[in-house]
């Protein structure tokens, strides 16, 4: 099917982009210093720009009355994935691990690797579902995420983190600006000639703030694979714990997610088309680049979660678009 051939393009496009960001690693190009400030700029900067501008021109009443599930979407692909670490956690995890083996089969990368596929499938439809499904799932990777890393503590500092998160912030400001001034759609395609001072600054300023956003996905993509360079993989032999990861995040959690959906299609709830599939493609996704620094900081199993991510995103290159073919093979 043509859809499931693009898919394979982009993982394999994005796979090439992420080998060059790990090739400039280990060709010292990028250290571990400049890489981790490029993460952060990516985080702090271009990330919010892309959400703003993208919401700014897609979001209004209508749009956002027929999206008002999507943060709650968002936020139970990833409650999802925690119930399927639940079920397999008795057969794959040791019981010092079990927090760590939870918070990788949950955290999926939900946003920078599932992105250019959405947008060149759905488009701005499908980057929009995107962006507002991001609203949830950092809602639960900051509480239930970050708790169940410290055996189930809650903790405050990580609350205000995702009160100060720059995405979240970027995400209420577009929305509101989208929703209040409906010329806000419009300062993309600002008429020079006609456009008084004031329209014609605003629409230099949502111009610059898109060439930021647009940075978002290459950027991304180099830093992942960079920071994929920087794993210590030296004990190569492949770990219960580690295979039970792989199972329940690559194959266990989308196969888990299509039974989901069609049982409440059974019930008379339907998805429509582009949040069904988007959150299927969420559900395939690799564990997150970021958990190593999340298992680092709260105390998770850092080498567990670090061959995670290496060998779940280079595994995810062949089964995301084998499963999204059999998704829609399957017609589901």
């Amino acid at each position: 099917m043509a859809d499931s051939r693009l898919v394979l393009l982009k993982i394999f496009a994005m796979f090439l982009v992420m080998l060059l960001g790990w090739f400039a690693r280990h060709r010292e190009y990028l250290t571990a210093q400049v890489t981790s400030t490029l993460s952060r700029f990516v985080v702090d900067f271009t990330m919010p720009a892309l959400i703003f501008t993208q919401l700014l021109r897609t979001v209004d009443a209508g749009t956002l009355k027929a999206s008002w599930y999507l943060p709650l979407l968002g936020a139970l692909v990833l409650l999802l994935g925690q119930g399927v670490g639940l079920i397999s956690m008795p057969f794959f995890s040791r019981r010092d691990q079990r927090g760590t083996y939870l918070f990788l089969i949950a955290v999926a990368n939900w946003v920078y690797l599932p992105l250019p596929i959405v947008d060149a499938l759905y488009h701005a439809e499908g980057v929009r579902v995107i962006l507002l499904t991001n609203v949830g799932s950092q809602l639960v990777l900051w509480t239930l995420g970050v708790w169940t890393l410290r055996g189930g503590k809650p903790d405050l500092a990580s609350l205000r983190k995702l009160v100060t998160n720059p995405g979240l912030i970027a995400t209420a400001i577009g929305i509101i600006l989208a929703l209040t001034l409906p010329l806000t759609h419009t300062l993309e395609q600002v008429d020079p000639v006609t456009a008084s001072p004031l329209l014609l600054t605003a629409g230099a300023l949502v111009q610059a703030l898109k060439m930021i956003g647009d940075l978002t996905i290459p950027l991304s993509l180099v830093v992942i694979g960079a920071q994929l360079g920087e794993l210590d993989l030296s004990d190569h032999r492949p770990s219960r714990t580690l295979v039970g990861v792989l199972i329940s995040r690559l194959l266990l959690t989308p196969v888990c997610a299509v039974a989901l959906v069609v049982l409440i299609a059974h019930l008379g709830i339907t998805l429509p088309v582009v949040p069904r599939m988007t959150s299927y493609i969420i559900a395939a996704m690799p564990v997150a680049v970021s958990c190593s620094i999340f298992t680092e900081h709260f105390g998770g199993d850092t080498p567990l979660a670090a061959r995670a991510i290496f060998y779940s995103t280079a595994i995810s290159i062949a089964s995301v678009p084998l499963l999204f073919y059999l998704i829609q093979r399957g017609g589901w």
